[in-house]
């Protein structure tokens, strides 16, 4: 029996998906081989690849002046390849501090430049989104890089924030695909596959054309944007399997009417959560409400004690991986794009009728 998944990452995928990847398994479109065993320069595979990238870039309406790289690494390794690529042989970037995946994200940018946080939320641990207002910018940055969607502590950047010239870089491995994007508003965005868009192993970037071919000499060959671009991402063996079933949930998401229905679809999953925990008294959001994430849901319960309680009920009743980050504790409920409707509607049905019991 399919159970409700809240994980974080890697995360729930779409069924429909899942079933189409089990019929193809064995045979992929009569070639008599399965997508993992194919040479990634082999036709059969091209034609997945090629697919892959034309369905995001429509998705995304990627503008044709940026190269759509598929690579590994996870956004763990674009923490140290941004700056690497981007500095362009100036000494700094600018970084907006909003949570762990952000801490992360500046503890490796310093192994290769001087670091500014322009920003940051740590005086409310990391609860609310800094406004653009009270940002402090360098007068001299490579690039302003901040976190679009905080899964661990589920805050989420509402707004595109305006860096004039100065390239925007943005993590959005949580919140890819969940709605509508100008990407000609930055130079890069990277992504990790396995919360949005497929499995673990596949990394996304997307990145203006004239921000490629500045890395330093010297550069090892896999870190180089220009070196992989080249290559359109097969410099190396690629995720194969990975990007076939990214490609799979791109066809899904074009079949829903894109973006623009998806985003309509995550406002009315979050805001079922957001209305319980807002309107019943027992649960509560310590995220600030203008800056709630659509993608990952943190709560807590009225006394610790009860958290245990709740996940072997929640467990019993078929909704799992609620258990909030170590590092923040309460509950967390991811709800990705893959994560229907019905499954939120469960979730609140249940979270109401504990609190009936416990409150």
């Amino acid at each position: 029996m399919r159970v409700f998944n809240f994980s974080a990452g890697p995360a729930v995928l779409p069924e429909e998906v899942l079933r189409q990847a089990q019929e193809e398994m064995l045979d992929w479109h009569g070639s008599g081989m399965s997508v993992m065993e194919m040479s990634h320069r082999g036709k059969e595979f091209i034609e997945i690849a090629t697919g892959a990238e034309a369905d995001l870039r429509e998705l995304l309406a990627i503008p044709a002046n940026y190269k759509v790289l598929f690579l590994q690494g996870g956004a763990s390794l674009q923490f140290a390849m941004v700056p690497i690529n981007l500095l362009r042989g100036k000494a700094g970037a600018d970084y907006i501090y909003t949570g762990e995946w952000a801490k992360k994200a500046i503890a490796e940018a310093k192994k290769s430049c001087s670091v500014n946080v322009a920003a940051s939320s740590q005086d409310r641990n990391f609860t609310y989104a800094p406004a653009q207002a009270h940002w402090k910018l360098s007068a001299d940055a490579a690039y302003v890089h901040y976190t679009g969607n905080e899964t661990i502590g589920g805050v989420e950047f509402q707004w595109v924030p305006d860096t004039g010239a100065v390239p925007l870089v943005c993590d959005l491995s949580s919140s890819l695909l969940s709605r509508p994007l100008d990407v000609s508003r930055f130079g890069l965005i990277y992504a990790g596959a396995q919360k949005n868009i497929g499995p673990a192993g596949l990394t996304i970037v997307i990145v203006r054309e004239d921000l490629i071919g500045h890395a330093p000499a010297g550069t090892p060959s896999m870190l180089d944007y220009r070196v992989l671009a080249e290559a359109e991402s097969m410099y190396n063996t690629p995720p194969t399997y990975a990007i076939y079933v990214a490609g799979l949930v791109f066809q899904w998401l074009k079949a829903r009417g894109g973006l623009t229905q998806m985003e309509q679809t995550n406002i009315e999953k979050a805001r079922l959560i957001y209305d319980l925990i807002d309107t019943g008294g027992f649960y509560r959001s310590p995220v600030a409400r203008e800056d709630r994430s659509r993608m990952n849901v943190p709560f807590t319960l009225p006394r610790e004690d009860l958290d245990e309680p709740f996940l072997k009920a929640a467990k019993q009743n078929g909704l799992i991986q609620l258990k909030g980050h170590r590092s923040v504790g309460g509950m967390r409920a991811s709800i990705y794009n893959a994560m229907p409707v019905e499954g939120v509607r469960t979730l609140v049905e249940f979270m109401r009728e504990f609190a009936r019991r416990h409150g």
